[in-house]
């Protein structure tokens, strides 16, 4: 009975372990299917294998996506990156065009040259190098061997180097066998009249950009287009022998001839410089016309201009004043003043005034520079001869009056640009009618009260000299070989005003205060002008003037126009204008060929 027992209870023992071992495997299967990825709990199916491929399908299309950005879309930009990498890109300077003067003379020209760098990193002995840069450069060694070490691979020495020079080191330093150095063919201006005419033909700067002058203003033309040169490099920037190719030539600039005349200007030049010592002036300034066309023979303003050796340069110099600065022209005004009055029929060279020793011109009280301290008859020759300015603001005030005298002011172009070729001009500071006060026309009528720049009372004394009718102040005359054209503007004033005006201009030198611009053999007419200094509190500075002189011969017909002008000088216009003028017309009238008249 117990062995039955027993029996019973190890049959059911063996038959619970089979169904343990059977449930054993189907949880297995269940805890596999579980981790499959989709797989979640009871129910989970298979579909995990499809989402598996579709990510690897996505990962493939992304991998495939970047390749072709990288190989297709962004392969032109990190080609050319590469290439920047291995390349150095340098400019082919153009040859700037060559400035003349009116007569072929070379003023201005680009010569070959070479410019000289280094890769510091080739640099074996730069204590080596530096004695030949300095023995074949000039200069010291403290210019050459900072540079020679500095932590790059381009590093320039000398930009636009004399070619003698620059051959003379390249040989030097081939024998020496110190590499490192390079030379690239290149430009530099060059000036056979060293600095005649520096203000007016300017600066070029390095990189070969016009920066003043004609340089600046013909830019555009004169530059021509620049090429460009790659140089192939390897590691550290090392230039590859014989790899250098140009992508691009460059194009040579325009020529220009200038209406300049070299020994008129060289001459104008050393006047002007002598007569601000002698005179003990802050400036002067200078400007030679040919009255008829325009053409501008000379012009130049102290300090000069040293285009040959810029350490020499001295603040203000790079300016032309009678065209960039703006003063009070003073008693030439007084030209413009008479023509006005006689053109309007008011007035004529006969007309006498009584003028008091002082005349009231606004709130203040007008006498002459001679210390005239008596009432005169004078008529408006009289007056310009003796250069009355009490006279002529009664003129002005009493015969003109403030309309036709405004009208006639703008009619000769005073406030306007006169459209000279040079850069800086500007307007200047004249009333217009609107604002005229009580002192205006008064004031203006012997040059005071306005600030303009002196090429504009060049043009309107012109327009006397050429009967009336205005030219335009220029220097280029043949851009490429073309000449070209330049306005004239309509008549301003008759032939019968300016043979009046010009008569009286004639008395002005003969035996008025203009007697020491005459020039022996020659018909010279004038005026001087002593415009005062405006004081930076009001009103004038004492014994400080603006001593100037304008005139044009032969006064029959006349060629030549000079305008003399000293700024800030003890000395009056009689005294020290005058003469510079003279010196300076005698010798453009014998320049320029014109025969004396007796």
């Amino acid at each position: 009975m117990r062995e039955s027992k027993g029996q019973r209870r190890s049959n059911w023992g063996v038959e619970q372990g089979e169904a343990s071992s059977y449930d054993e495997a189907s949880r297995a299967r269940y805890r596999q299917r579980a981790q499959r990825f989709g797989g979640v709990e009871t129910g989970a199916t298979d579909d995990g294998l499809a989402i598996v491929f579709l990510i690897a399908l996505v990962t493939l299309a992304l991998v495939a996506g970047r390749l072709f950005w990288f190989h297709v879309i962004k392969a032109p930009e990190y080609s050319e990156a590469a290439r920047n990498n291995r390349t150095d890109e340098t400019v082919i300077h153009a040859r700037r065009g060559t400035i003349y003067d009116r007569n072929g003379n070379v003023l201005a020209i680009s010569v070959d040259a070479k410019t000289i760098y280094c890769n510091p990193t080739e640099i074996t002995d730069p204590s080596a190098v530096t004695t030949l840069m300095v023995q074949h450069l000039g200069g010291e060694r403290g210019d050459y061997l900072p540079l020679l070490i500095e932590d790059e691979t381009f590093v320039y020495i000398k930009r636009a180097a004399d070619l003698a020079k620059a051959e003379a080191l390249q040989k030097a330093l081939e024998e020496a066998e110190l590499p490192g150095v390079y030379f690239i063919d290149d430009t530099r201006r060059d000036y056979p009249y060293g600095n005649v005419a520096g203000q007016i033909l300017g600066i070029v700067g390095i990189d070969g950009d016009g920066l003043s002058g004609l340089e600046y203003y013909y830019d555009d033309i004169l530059r021509g287009e620049d090429g460009v040169m790659l140089m192939e490099t390897g590691i550290g920037g090392t230039p590859i022998a014989g790899a250098t190719s140009v992508v691009r030539d460059a194009k040579n600039g325009t020529d220009i001839v200038t209406s300049l005349d070299v020994d008129v200007q060289m001459v104008a030049e050393q006047k002007i410089t002598e007569a601000v010592e002698r005179f003990q002036a802050e400036s002067g300034s200078v400007m030679v016309t040919d009255p008829k066309t325009g053409e501008i023979l000379a012009a130049c303003s102290t300090p000069l201009l040293p285009v040959s050796d810029f350490s020499k340069m001295e603040e203000g110099s790079e300016s032309l004043k009678p065209v960039t600065a703006a003063y009070e022209p003073g008693s030439i005004f007084k030209i413009l003043t008479s023509s006005i009055g006689i053109e309007n029929q008011l007035v004529t060279p006969w007309t006498t005034y009584v003028v008091p020793a002082w005349v009231e011109v606004g709130d203040d009280l007008v006498g002459d520079d001679d210390g005239r301290d008596y009432t005169m008859t004078m008529s408006l020759t009289e007056m310009m001869r003796r250069s009355s300015n009490a006279g002529l603001a009664m003129v002005a005030q009493e015969s003109i009056g403030a309309q036709l005298f405004s009208e006639g002011v703008a009619a000769f172009g005073i406030g306007q640009e006169t459209g000279i070729d040079y850069p800086g001009e500007g307007p200047g500071i004249v009333r217009t009618l609107e604002e005229y006060d009580g002192s205006t026309t008064g004031s203006m009528a012997f040059g005071q009260g306005l600030a303009i720049p002196m090429v504009q009372m060049v043009r309107a004394v012109g327009i006397v000299a050429n009967g009336g009718i205005p030219s335009t102040p220029h220097f280029a005359c043949f851009l490429n070989g073309e000449r070209v054209e330049w306005p004239q503007g309509e008549q301003v004033i008759s032939q019968e005003t300016c043979d009046e005006v010009t008569q009286m201009m004639r008395v002005v030198v003969d035996e008025g205060t203009g007697i020491q611009a005459d020039v022996e053999g020659y018909d010279v007419a004038g005026k001087t002008g002593t415009g005062e200094q405006a004081d930076e509190e009001g009103g004038y500075r004492e014994d400080a003037f603006v001593s100037s002189f304008v005139g044009f011969a032969p006064a029959s017909d006349p060629e030549i126009l000079v305008y003399v002008g000293l700024n800030n000088t003890p000395y009056l216009a009689s005294g020290s204008a005058a003469p510079t003028f003279s010196s300076i017309m005698s010798e453009a009238l014998t320049d320029m060929g014109i025969p004396p008249e007796s």
